[in-house]
């Protein structure tokens, strides 16, 4: 199948969902029957490969050392469709058979699922949700990894833009993971942790990066930790659709249960890239205030907001020689009267290497501006005792309800970065003592001025303002269109 085939087959497969379930709960359905139907036709691929490879010896074939999961034949994909009463009966019990004969690799991976709730799956959506997914072959040699797996991210997408209010926990804007990755510069061997993963898709693209680059992808140690259920399923899915099989990606609670600890401490990683839930109100602050894991270096967060709970958890959690984090944030992070204390501490301890303040519209469910606050535990000789801000919050592209950075923007932000020195209007370098004399306030704005730029750039003739004024008008012209059109 080609790519787009491939993506209208399974978004196809929601649509039998429009008006029973809310947009929000499609990933609990979609991407277990999805997963299930690839490791049942890769098993039958792998059986018959075997068979070839023996002349036809069946006891062969079945070996379990021919496959890469294990699929009992009363739990394999084909039984199921079979069924046609208590369908969502016959699909929980085959799902819970195959997690428990791979406990190792599948542990929980299908989340929790009422699949036997007739009230909102018939046994007819179901039979026709089985035919759907029955309707192609999901083997490898009709369906290669990379080709799933980038079908899979389309997918997971489509549920964020349908979904809406839901899709924050689960997607970062992978334009804005493009750029973060590449601020990161994973290397060959390093390792690489999101405290708060999602669907992992900061994680996967670390390793797709080099994967470009021609360079050994499989040495990166991927680490994760997701608090929701399913959403932790969807990331171990998104690994192993994508063909990776190194990784560690568990499910708890970060904050009050960090799992990746080494040494009776929290283990320390080359790499963290995060996109935290923001402002989170009901959290233990005061489990944080006398913290066992030694994360409030700079103090405890107000209980309105643990977004300085996270930025801490992730300081400590870095290697003191190589590591260095890209957190996604809003920008109150850098401002906040309440938390003035804990950012004079953070500047002081000369672990900030940037500050860059992107466009509104690119978190899901809110349309507040970005910014990506860059650390560093050895920040290299030049750069120690100062910060570079970039105002990029013009470099975006916006679409309806949604923004991306485009290559363009996404060149000139990562250039600007590289470079470390003064643009006017775009990016500043700092000294942490005027930043601390200004009330250790990071806000862009104060140290970046537009004003700058425009007073600074090339004066325009009349018909490039003609011309400009053109592209403005139809622009408004559409903009006014979809809105009424919505």
């Amino acid at each position: 199948m080609t790519l787009k085939e491939l993506e209208s087959y399974l978004w196809g497969a929601a649509t039998y969902l429009r008006g029973f379930i809310d947009a929000g709960d499609y990933k609990q359905y979609i991407f277990p029957l999805l997963f299930y139907k690839r490791i049942c036709d890769v098993y039958d691929e792998e059986y018959e490969d075997a068979l070839a490879e023996s002349d036809g010896d069946l006891e062969y074939a079945a070996f379990d050392e021919n496959h890469r999961f294990k699929v009992p034949a009363e739990a394999h994909w084909n039984q199921v469709r079979q069924v046609t009463v208590n369908v969502g009966q016959a699909i929980s019990k085959a799902l819970n058979e195959i997690q428990k004969v791979n406990a190792q690799q599948l542990q929980g991976i299908f989340g929790d699922a009422d699949w036997t709730n007739k009230e909102r799956l018939s046994d007819a959506m179901l039979c026709q949700l089985i035919e759907h997914f029955s309707s192609k072959n999901l083997n490898i040699k009709n369906v290669p990894n990379d080709e799933l797996g980038n079908a899979y991210e389309f997918l997971i997408k489509k549920f964020a833009d349908d979904s809406g209010h839901t899709a924050a926990e689960f997607y970062t804007n992978r334009t804005v993971v493009r750029l973060m990755t590449l601020i990161a510069d994973p290397h060959e061997g390093e390792s690489v942790y999101d405290p708060t993963c999602g669907s992992g898709g900061l994680l996967l693209n670390c390793a797709m990066m080099l994967k470009e680059q021609g360079k050994e992808y499989r040495t990166l140690r991927l680490y994760g930790q997701e608090i929701n259920l399913i959403t932790s399923g969807i990331a171990r899915m998104n690994m192993l659709l994508h063909g990776f099989e190194e990784f560690n990606i568990v499910r708890g609670n970060t904050l009050s249960n960090p799992i990746f600890m080494e040494y009776d401490e929290l283990q320390k990683f080359d790499i963290v890239l995060a996109n935290p839930p923001y402002s989170i109100k009901s959290w233990d602050q005061a489990a944080f205030t006398d913290d066992p894991y030694g994360r409030n270096i700079w103090g405890t967060p107000p209980q309105g907001c643990a977004d300085y709970a996270f930025q801490q958890h992730i300081m400590k959690s870095l290697k003191p020689d190589t590591g260095r984090c890209v957190v996604l944030w809003p920008h109150g992070i850098l401002f906040r009267d309440a938390e003035r204390e804990m950012r004079r501490k953070m500047i002081e301890s000369d672990c900030v290497d940037c500050v860059i303040g992107l466009g509104p519209n690119l978190f899901y469910n809110s349309p507040m501006e970005a910014c990506l606050l860059i650390c560093r535990m050895q920040k290299p000789a030049n750069r120690r005792g100062k910060i570079l801000f970039i105002n990029a919050v013009d470099e975006v592209r916006r679409d309806k309800t949604i923004s991306m950075l485009e290559e363009k923007h996404i060149d000139k932000i990562f250039k600007a970065y590289k470079e470390y020195k003064d643009l006017p209007g775009f990016a500043k370098v700092v000294s942490n003592e005027q930043i601390l004399e200004n009330g250790a306030t990071l806000n862009i704005s104060q140290y970046v001025s537009r004003l700058e730029m425009k007073n600074n750039a090339p004066k325009q003739s009349f018909g490039e303002l003609m011309e400009e004024w053109k592209e403005n008008r139809i622009e408004l012209y559409k903009g006014i269109n979809r809105i009424l059109e919505d």
